[in-house]
This record gives structure tokens, C-alpha cells and sequence, in this order.
């Protein structure tokens, strides 16, 4: 387990975030049978997580590349002119484009995803940007996301798990305005009951279920998962970006292991030209203990690393449109 320091979470507690992050639709009752509690003592305790903002939502884990879109990211250093990076962000959050953001610490100080049907869109999008900020913009890099292993957070019971896949082979499933509403409703409130989904959206209970198991047979919904505010348990996550000399079949077969032998993993990104995992931790010094630990048992593997700790990791009104099916 990772420690925790500012909020003081018991045993039961931590049974309660684990399982809540690996499927946060879990009936209240298989959660009192693992915690050996009442079932109106769980209930107690997850709205106590709620209010304590241990707990900051309950989320739908969404594939988009399962409708027919593929992931771009842009990374970008900038000049310390507080305004303009203000202004940049601001735009990021708001443009409708953006999907994703993070403000980082380290050798770049904002990475964002973008969703697009064609290279070519992404193309005219990247021109736009840069355009529209190149008196900020002291270094950008471009890349493509292949796919992403999404751990549980394991860090909380120290009990090691199997990842969720998302990102992968581009496939264009179809979709109606049903099926985009019980997303667009669930994406943020991933814990809401069947029934009150089913009028929010104008619809059934069983109606709904069967397009929700349909969904999730196709892998668009992945997961429901929780998310937590880091900062506020006293912990940091690093993105180590991990530039390769090689990268045979073997080699990600045994860096991987490795990787998902670490309770503090959270994701393992493959882009085209690197790897990213992103390690929740106690502290710096924690994160570059594992490092040193990662570089001495894949010297022939890794080139060098480049690291950031990310500040910030939001959703932007750019994920809901492409919800929304715009």
C-alpha cells in the first residue's frame, strides 16, 4: 500500500475505495459482506468518503476508440508568462476540442488528448493551436496513443489486480440518441440507479439495462470506476515517459509484469514513439526509488526518462461533445 497521510482511512475503508474503483455500480450489500459491517455502516461510510472529498465522482470509463475515433496527444512546454498560460488553458478547457488535460511539473508543462476521426483532422486542429499561441509555445511534440492498461487503484489495499484495456484497433460502432444519453448522464454519475437513469433519459429500467449490457459486450462502456483527489490523501502521480533503445515482444512482456507488480500503478500507456506508466506515490523521492529500481532491471530497454508530475487531470467539455455525438 501506498502511505496515505493527510486523511486517516481504517482497513474497511480501504476494502470500500478498492472495490468502489473496480466496479462502483456494486450493490451496497456485496460491500458489507467483504467488509464484515452493516450495510447502513458502508452506506455511512461512502458518503462520509463524499463529503471528506476522498471520493470526487463516480465515472464511466468510456473506449472512443470503439466509435470510431483515435487518440492524438499534444505535449507542450511554455514560457513562464502567467497570463498567457492562463489564457492557453482556458482555451484548451473550453474549445469543445479537447478531451483531456493536465497541467504538469517537469519537462512539460501541459500534456492534452484531442479525439479525431482522420490524421488529417488533428493536422488542421495542431496548425490552429500552435497559431493561436506560438508567442508561449517554446516546445511541442506530437504522438499517438496506441493503447492504455488501466489498473485499479490498487493503492489503497496494497492488493495487486489485473488491468482494463482501452484505445486499440479503431472500430465504428454505430450508436443512437438512447445510447448517447444513459453515456452522457452516467459519465459523471456512474453510481446512479437503474431506475432514475431510466427517467432521466425517457426511457425503461429494462430498456436501458439491455442497451448498458450491449455497450458493455462492444467495450464503448469499460468500467465504472471512482476518482479520488490525490492531493487531499497526501499522495502525487508521476508520468514517467520512457523512451526505448528496444522494445521486443519479451521486453514489454517482462516490463509490464514488472510495472503491474507495483501497487502505485495506475496507467500503462503504449504511444508510437514511447511508453508512458503513471505511478501514484507518496512523495518524489518514493517515485524515483521505483525509477532506479525500473532503469536497473531494464538497462538494454530504456534509452532515458522524462518526467512530469501531474498537477491537474481533468475531463473537458470536449469529451462531452463527442458524448453527445457532435
Amino acid at each position: 500500500m501506498v502511505n496515505i497521510t493527510k486523511i486517516k482511512l481504517d482497513k474497511a475503508d480501504r476494502v470500500i475505495l478498492a472495490e468502489l474503483d473496480k466496479n462502483c455500480r456494486v450493490p451496497t450489500n456485496r460491500l458489507a459482506k467483504l467488509t464484515r459491517k452493516s450495510r447502513q455502516s458502508v452506506e455511512y461510510r461512502i458518503r462520509r468518503l463524499v463529503e471528506q472529498r476522498v471520493i470526487t465522482g463516480f465515472n464511466m470509463s468510456i473506449n472512443m476508440c470503439k466509435l470510431g475515433y483515435r487518440l492524438h496527444k499534444v505535449y507542450l512546454q511554455l514560457r513562464n508568462v502567467p497570463k498567457e498560460k492562463e489564457q492557453l488553458f482556458a482555451y484548451l478547457r473550453t474549445s469543445g476540442i479537447v478531451h483531456w488535460m493536465g497541467e504538469c511539473d517537469g519537462v512539460w508543462d501541459v500534456i492534452f488528448g484531442v479525439y479525431t476521426k482522420s490524421d488529417y483532422e488533428f493536422y488542421v486542429l495542431k496548425n490552429e493551436l500552435i497559431s493561436e499561441f506560438s508567442t508561449i509555445i517554446v516546445k511541442s511534440f506530437y504522438d499517438g496513443q496506441i493503447d492504455v492498461k488501466q489498473f485499479p487503484k490498487m493503492y489503497f489495499t496494497g492488493e495487486l489486480s489485473e488491468p482494463t484495456m482501452f484505445g486499440g484497433e479503431i472500430v465504428d460502432n454505430k450508436m443512437d440518441a438512447l445510447d448517447h444519453a444513459i453515456i452522457s448522464e452516467m459519465v459523471n454519475n456512474a453510481r446512479m440507479p437503474l431506475t432514475a437513469l431510466a427517467s432521466k433519459v425517457g426511457s425503461n429500467p429494462a430498456r436501458v439495462a439491455a442497451r448498458m449490457k450491449r455497450m458493455e459486450e462492444l467495450g464503448i462502456i469499460l468500467q465504472y470506476r471512482i476518482s479520488v483527489d490525490l492531493k487531499g490523501l497526501g499522495l502525487e502521480m508521476y508520468k514517467a515517459i520512457v523512451h526505448l533503445n528496444r522494445y521486443t515482444q519479451e521486453d514489454e512482456k517482462r516490463f509490464l509484469a514488472y510495472v503491474a507488480s507495483l501497487p502505485g500503478t495506475q496507467y500503462f500507456i503504449r504511444n508510437i514513439w514511447d511508453i508512458e506508466p503513471e505511478i501514484i506515490v507518496s512523495d518524489y523521492h518514493e517515485y524515483r526509488e521505483v525509477m532506479d529500481r525500473l532503469k536497473e532491471q531494464f538497462p538494454e530497454v530504456i534509452r532515458n526518462v522524462e518526467t512530469v508530475l501531474m498537477k491537474t487531470d481533468e475531463w473537458t467539455p470536449g469529451f462531452r461533445n463527442l458524448l453527445k455525438g457532435k
